[in-house]
């Protein structure tokens, strides 16, 4: 597979070309991907997302869909956000600008997500089961609901990111 985001601080996860997923540690058995034998596999679910994000159910959980492009993408516990690599010269040009890109971002309307714990951060078209087999990031969230937003954003010349933001809220 090709490779876009150079090696660097952070772990970046890719896809064979369709969106990532974030999938609750406890239902990873239930997400198929395109191994399945339904006319509408899994896969074909989160394709039909529109937008930047979208929830699909797995199991009796919820499942993180990442649309619009099949961009690197990792994880800032400190912003709370995945970080979508678009255009940017290197890995540091991109994380320079997170900062004001997270000020200046124009947000799609937030959703809700409940989770019941970590997540993992994979290629869509794979099934859960494998995912902690193949490329992949851990993303340890606590067990609760989150508000999620999504925007892209120039904070520079020739840097675009994409930015899916979590904020947990109170019970």
């Amino acid at each position: 597979m090709v490779r876009y985001a150079d090696p660097g601080a952070l772990e970046w996860v890719e896809s064979g070309g369709g969106p990532l997923i974030a999938v609750p540690e406890t239902v990873l058995p239930f997400w198929a991907g395109a191994d399945s034998e339904e006319l509408d596999t899994d896969y074909d679910r989160a394709c039909e997302v529109d937008g930047y994000v979208g929830l699909l159910p797995v199991g009796d959980s919820a499942a993180l869909v990442l649309g619009d492009e099949p961009a690197s993408t990792s994880y800032l516990p400190d912003q709370a956000a995945f970080v979508r690599w678009s255009a940017a010269h290197c890995e540091g040009d991109l994380l320079a600008g997170v900062p004001a890109a997270l000020d200046a971002a124009v947000w799609e309307q937030e959703i809700r997500w409940q989770v019941p714990g970590p997540v993992l951060l994979f290629d869509s078209a794979w099934p859960g089961g494998a995912a902690g087999r193949r490329e992949h990031l851990r993303v340890p969230l606590t067990a609760g609901t989150y508000a999620v937003r999504a925007a892209y954003a120039q904070p520079g010349p020739e840097t675009w990111v994409g930015l899916v933001q979590l904020r947990r809220l109170a019970h």
